[in-house]
Formats: structure tokens, C-alpha cells, sequence
């Protein structure tokens, strides 16, 4: 006993201040700072100025217009997209906003803001940068709904656009689809493209839809490969509708400029020769 109270008055600062600091290491550690910086808050705030009223209605103020222009740069971006992709296409299209989605049917329709009277019926196709997204199935006066390519009942007929294997392509309720093959053992694999076939009654042929995540060929009764949509489907605002017309599978011309040297006069591009249709993953 003598000798560990002798022990104690030796080094018993020493154990006292390193259990302190450690302690003090394990909470801020659990705490990630925070009670520190609370600390700090609180003995440094005698010396801060206080917010007047009008001080804190003008942060309010420039936050609030901070996330309108966010929001405005936003929609902007994504409009000029939208009118870049329609004034390419050969035939005239109508860009139009979506103004109505329900959550219970998020992945099979949609409502467009423009219908009859500004030309929109019943069959005319929805495009939108990436790929297809729908067809017109009901049109009012001034608005249309759209049977999404997500949706179960959407029956597509599509094709490889490498190997032209064809078969039948069904809506998931998510940005993929199921493609049941016509063939028992397709020429298929992952990353190929998909696009309608000229076997589909509803839609042009050769309209980029998306591209091969998986394949299953044990699959019964008949081989599936699972396609990610290539169409914003989840979050669309835009859309470009078109009438049904062979027209749509045109390819969107591309055009390189050339690089100017220090040396030689910069020179106008010229348009080249359409590209084969691409989906964008």
C-alpha cells in the first residue's frame, strides 16, 4: 500500500494529464470536432457583431437568388440541348415541356403541356436527346399523354443494331427494359446497341434506344438481354414530338471544325457525311 501511494505521488500527474488528453482525443474523434467547434462558438461570441434584421433579410435574399440562377442555368442548358437536337432533324418537330407525372405511374406515362392545336396526334413520336421515350397515346386540346418506353404494357419490336438479331423489348417500372429474343441462341453481348426494328408497327425503325447491360441465354422460353434506357426517362422536363415518319431514324449530321495552327489561316468547316446512329450510355 506504501508503495503504490509512493508510486501515485511520482507519477501520478503524468498518468492523469495522459488519460485527459486522451479522452479528449477519443470524443473528438466521436464527435468529428463538433463539440469543439461549439466551444469555440460560444467563448468567441461576445465579440461577434449581431445580426441586424436587415442584415439577415438580405443573406436570405441572395440565397434565394443564388438557387434561382442555379435553377435558370439549369433549365437553360438543357433547353438549348433540346433546340440543337430538333433543328438538326429533317422534319419538324414541337419541343414541349412536361407539365404533369404521377408518382404512382412515374415509369409509364407522362403529360405534355402542347396537344391538338398545336399539331400534336395520337401515334406521333417523343424523342429526346439520348434516344426515344415514348409515343403519344391520348391527345386533348392543349395537352398529350405519353405511353413511356419504361412502362410494362410497352410492347417495342428492336434489333442489334451490330448482329440485326431481333426480338421483343418490355418496360421494367425503371430506366431498363427486357428484350426477349425471336432466336434461340442470338448474336448478342453486352454494350451493343439497340434500336427499333423494322418489325415494329408503332415506331420507325432505326430509333436509338439504348444498349445491352446483361444477357441471359439460359433464360426459358426464350433468351433476355436487359437494356438500360438511353432517354433521361427518370427525370425528363423536355421533349421533342414528332409525327411517325421513317425520317426520325436520319442520323444527326456532325461537323469538326479543323484545328487552327499559328502558321495557316483557320478554315470553315464543312458539314460531313452522316455518322451511323450512336446511343449515349
Amino acid at each position: 500500500m506504501y508503495a503504490l501511494r509512493r508510486w501515485w505521488d511520482r507519477y501520478g500527474i503524468q498518468v492523469a494529464l495522459a488519460s485527459l488528453a486522451l479522452g479528449t482525443a477519443l470524443i473528438v474523434r466521436q464527435t468529428q470536432g463538433s463539440l469543439v467547434m461549439e466551444t469555440y462558438q460560444l467563448l468567441t461570441r461576445p465579440f461577434h457583431a449581431k445580426p441586424t434584421p436587415q442584415d439577415r433579410i438580405a443573406t436570405a435574399q441572395m440565397l434565394e437568388l443564388q438557387q434561382r440562377l442555379i435553377e435558370l442555368e439549369s433549365r437553360n442548358q438543357r433547353l438549348e440541348e433540346l433546340l440543337g437536337f430538333t433543328s438538326a432533324k429533317k422534319i419538324k418537330g414541337v419541343t414541349v415541356p412536361v407539365v404533369g407525372r404521377s408518382s404512382d405511374h412515374w415509369w409509364q406515362q407522362i403529360t405534355l403541356g402542347r396537344g391538338r392545336e398545336d399539331g400534336i396526334e395520337v401515334g406521333s413520336i417523343v424523342l429526346s436527346p439520348g434516344g426515344l421515350v415514348g409515343r403519344v397515346d391520348s391527345v386533348s386540346a392543349n395537352t398529350s399523354r405519353v405511353l413511356l418506353l419504361s412502362d410494362p404494357s410497352s410492347g417495342v419490336g428492336v434489333t442489334v443494331s451490330r448482329s440485326r438479331a431481333m426480338g421483343l423489348m418490355r418496360g421494367k417500372s425503371a430506366n431498363r427494359a427486357v428484350m426477349e429474343f425471336y432466336e434461340k441462341v442470338p448474336d448478342v453481348r453486352r454494350d451493343d446497341v439497340i434500336s427499333t426494328s423494322s418489325l415494329s408497327g408503332r415506331f420507325p425503325s432505326g430509333i436509338p434506344i439504348g444498349r445491352i447491360v446483361s444477357v441471359n441465354l439460359d433464360k426459358s422460353p426464350a433468351p433476355e438481354a436487359v437494356i438500360e434506357l438511353s432517354a433521361p426517362v427518370n427525370n425528363l422536363e423536355w421533349a421533342a414530338v414528332y409525327p411517325n415518319s421513317p425520317n426520325l431514324a436520319q442520323p444527326l449530321p456532325l461537323v469538326v471544325p479543323p484545328k487552327p495552327t499559328p502558321s495557316t489561316p483557320s478554315i470553315s468547316p464543312s458539314p460531313t457525311q452522316p455518322a451511323a446512329p450512336e446511343v449515349e450510355q
